[in-house]
Formats: C-alpha cells, structure tokens, sequence
C-alpha cells in the first residue's frame, strides 16, 4: 500500500502531539500551586533540543516533512514549559533551569547547526544530524527514569508521569514501524529503544501504583497525578 508510510508517519505526529501535550496536567499543577515541587526540568530541555534537532533532520533530508512538522510543534511547546519552569521554580531549579537550557538548547544546538551548515554537506549533513538526534532521542526517552530512585525510595508514583510513559511507549512503537517502512534507521533505532523503556516505565508504575502502599505527603488530601521529552 503506497500510503501506508503516510499514514503511519500521520498517526506517529499524532502520537507525538499527545507526548508533547501530555505535561500539561502537570504544569496546572506547578501553575496552581505556584511551585514546580519535586518536578525536574531536564527532560524537557532534553526534549527542546531533541525536538529541534528532529525539525533539522526533517528540513534537510528529502521526504520527510512528517518528521520536521510535529517537532516544530514541539518545539513550541518545550518552550512555554521550560518558561513556566524559570517562572515558578525555587532558586536553586531557576538556576539549574537556565544553565542547562541556555548551554544545551543555545550553546550546543546553535553549534551544531551552524556546523552543519558550514562543514557538512548532503548525504554526510544528513547522516551526522541523523546520528546525533537518535542518541539524543534515546535519552529524551530516558529521562523518567530519573524519578525511578524517588518512586522506589517512597513507594508512590505521585512524580511518575504516567501518562508520558504511556504515550512515549505508543509513540516509539508508531515511529518504529514508519521507520521501517521508509527505511529510515536513525528513527527506528532511537524510536525501537523508546518503546521498550517505556514498557519498563509502565511495569515500574504498575508495581509501585497502589495508594494504599504509598508514602503520601503529610499535608496533601488527594493523589494528585502528574498527566505528563519521533
């Protein structure tokens, strides 16, 4: 079928919607509260930089542009989250907030860029930003783990964003399969890795979900659920 790849890559920018907007529960969380709490800002500067290294890879080579729209989007969107975090973050996070976006989404995204257009050319520009995006793919999709230590230490999943999990484990199945039907490898292999992470980060919150076991917060009168990184 001609337009499988179409419609697979169409179903992937959905997916990939839903993983960029899945946060959002989490953020009227932080902005209600006006705190980010125990909420770390690294996977979504991680996922910034990823975002805009996929929307390169999907300008400059032929074909896929199902690649390069979704992640502008994403791109727009890290954006306003990382602003919220400098916005409502105690001063320590402020700073960690800010060092890490200005030398990861400034200092080496403008590098590479700029490289890019530069030193490489064809073929090779495409592979070398391939290459990179996949292995900053891999660990936007392994970021939640960060918060496995906290899960495990306290037996709750109040910080453990299932739904992000959840959509990040469809979303690396979708784009593994585009992959393989374009043959693109750079996709399938950092998307193929995300789909099995996120496996393990949906068992994770299954063993450690049940409230009766969780260690709540003295001052908090419901489970409040963050709904929260091709």
């Amino acid at each position: 079928m001609e337009n499988l790849p179409f419609i697979i890559g169409f179903l992937g920018n959905i997916f990939s919607g839903l993983v960029f907007l899945s946060p959002v529960g989490t953020f009227n969380r932080i902005v209600k509260n006006g705190s980010t709490e125990d909420f770390d800002s690294l996977p979504y500067i991680c996922t910034l930089l990823n975002s805009s290294l996929w929307t390169y890879y999907g300008i400059i080579k032929p074909g896929s542009y199902l690649v390069s729209t979704v992640n502008g989007f994403g791109v727009i969107v890290e954006t306003i989250y990382i602003a919220l975090f400098l916005q409502f973050a105690h001063p320590k996070m402020r700073n960690k907030t800010a060092s890490l976006a200005g030398v990861l989404n400034l200092g080496i995204l403008g590098t590479i860029l700029l490289l890019g257009q530069l030193l490489l050319h064809g073929q090779m520009r495409i592979n070398v930003i391939g290459f990179l995006t996949a292995g900053l793919t891999i660990i936007m999709y392994s970021s939640p783990f960060g918060v496995v230590k906290t899960v495990v230490t306290t037996k709750s999943v109040e910080y453990m964003p299932f739904f992000l999990s959840f959509f990040l484990f469809l979303n690396g199945g979708v784009w593994t399969l585009y992959a393989l039907l374009v043959g693109d490898w750079f996709v399938g292999v950092s998307n193929g890795t995300g789909c099995f992470l996120g496996a393990v980060q949906l068992i994770i919150y299954v063993i450690y979900r049940n409230p009766n076991s969780s260690k709540q917060l003295e001052d908090q009168t419901e489970c409040l659920l963050p709904h929260s990184s091709s």
